[in-house]
């Protein structure tokens, strides 16, 4: 959190001693008061860097569920912006697994909140952090079942806002659950690779100083990342469990003041080691659809050993942390003094919404990635598919392909020239004639991969086929063409 004001640290206190007083008395699964959890949660908000209306909030997101408060008494108390938020929270209720109909029902709820405000998401994945760190109170028989939402929806929608902080926790501690017998086999894993690693990255560290020192770059940080056990394992199971094909188990992170200082980092180290072909990521050039910027490049660093090397600012330090949070966080600061958004964030202003939520000061509102608004329109015609569609759709691994404008557009991997096409818009699929991707002309049951250039040519006699359908990845391509079928009947 920014330096707060006197007025930040009596609204906090205030949320504080409300929260407390209201649980007094309640207990945990742990046997602990109620009250530490409501603490942990705005810990955890805080953690990220949000304002002092969404830390209250924190404090207060399960008041209305579990005591005799009520949304007016809280609105008197603490105004209608908080309010807000504790009822949608409060809305969201605990989402639980009772057959598909009902759970699709609370994931409909968790949708329509994120798009109205997404500081309600905030809240919600804060609280289910802490949930899922006492998750060995629970009952054995509801562990599985929160782990496995914990790692099929929380956690993707973390990563779709950026915010890794959450996202690696969220993953490791439900991973230990939903697959322990692989979390086991993991941990073994890296632990055969660690004390190498380590020797690898201090010989390595030292090297990369001396290099910049003679190029008379000294102001920059260096620090170690190591991959999260979710993630590895993910990797791993597409490698056949080979851990020595996997060559960024541990990054050694440059944290530099500006951009042009990234750049000339990536020369010294190029020219003083051997890179990997086709291991050079330029993030910066290039940000994931989530806002991440960064440059990696692996490297032979001439002793037998082979490193990541992840440079960037620290500014994309913080947002490759924090996410969509480090940019709510600077509004929240910024509320009635300064709206224009943070520069470096402007990959969010030009994907959002307007939204129409009409919150009194709400900043959350204005900064719902357009991915959270697709997933409300989206459920508004399928049925009880709804829960595979979105894992499938929206939380499943990415590929990045470009639009001959130079726009970014994310898709599930696996996804042809016709669900590109889709995605665009539903006439440029609808009267698709031809493509090309990357300046030649290909099939349009071509499938794509990142960094690929598409380019749609339409017709108005053309239209879609039944035999479409057989190469769509997403199922929005798949129901647009559907209804198209189903409206030429």
């Amino acid at each position: 959190m920014h330096d707060p004001s006197k007025e930040d640290i009596a609204l906090i206190e205030k949320a504080s001693d409300y929260g407390k007083k209201m649980h007094d008395g309640n207990l945990r699964n742990s046997g602990e008061p109620y009250y530490n959890h409501l603490f942990a949660t705005a810990k955890n908000i805080a953690e990220l860097g949000m304002g002092a209306t969404t830390i209250a909030a924190g404090f207060l997101h399960d008041s209305i569920e579990d005591t005799r408060a009520t949304a007016t008494d809280i609105e008197k108390e603490f105004g209608k912006e908080i309010v807000f938020l504790v009822e949608s929270v409060t809305k969201l209720g605990k989402i639980r697994y009772h057959g598909t109909a009902r759970y699709n029902e609370s994931l409909r709820k968790l949708f329509m909140a994120m798009s109205q405000d997404i500081r309600v998401l905030i809240i919600k994945l804060c609280d289910r952090l802490h949930n899922i760190q006492t998750l060995q109170y629970v009952p054995k028989e509801k562990q599985l079942r929160i782990a496995t939402e914990t790692l099929e929806i929380y956690a993707p929608i973390a990563y779709r806002l950026g915010i890794k902080k959450i996202q690696r926790q969220l993953e490791d501690l439900s991973f230990a659950y939903v697959y322990p017998e692989d979390f086991k086999k993991v941990q073994k894993l890296l632990k055969t690779k660690d004390v190498e690693q380590e020797e690898h990255l201090e010989k390595f560290e030292k090297s990369i100083k001396k290099e910049l020192a003679k190029e008379g770059i000294t102001d920059f940080h260096i620090d170690h990342r190591v991959k999260g056990l979710y993630s590895l394992y993910k990797k791993l199971s597409s490698m056949g469990m080979d851990i020595d094909k996997i060559y960024d188990i541990s990054a050694l992170r440059i944290i530099v003041k500006t951009v042009s200082d990234c750049y000339k980092i990536l020369g010294i180290i190029h020219g003083s080691w051997r890179p990997l072909p086709d291991r050079i990521k330029d993030y910066i050039a290039t940000p994931k659809l989530n806002g991440y910027r960064s440059i990696h490049t692996t490297i032979f660093t001439g002793d037998g050993g082979i490193i990541e090397v992840q440079i960037r600012t620290e500014e994309m330090h913080k947002e490759a942390e924090f996410g969509i949070a480090s940019h709510l966080s600077y509004k929240e600061y910024k509320k009635g003094v300064d709206k224009s958004p943070n520069q470096n964030l402007t990959w969010i202003t030009k994907i959002l919404p307007k939204s129409e939520h009409k919150a009194v000061g709400s900043v959350g509102a204005r900064d719902i990635p357009h991915w959270v608004k697709e997933l409300v329109d989206y459920q508004k015609d399928t049925g009880d598919e709804f829960v595979d569609s979105v894992k499938n759709d929206f939380f499943k691994e990415r590929i990045f392909v470009f639009t001959p404008k130079g726009d970014v557009i994310d898709l599930p991997v696996g996804s042809s020239v016709i669900d590109f096409a889709f995605a665009i818009h539903t006439d440029i699929g609808s009267q698709m004639s031809g493509a090309k991707v990357n300046g030649k002309f290909v099939s349009i049951d071509t499938v794509l991969k990142t960094n690929d250039m598409v380019e749609v040519e339409t017709k108005k006699s053309a239209k879609p086929s039944r035999k479409w359908l057989e190469h769509c990845k997403t199922t929005m391509a798949k129901r647009r063409i559907n209804n198209f079928l189903d409206t030429k009947k």
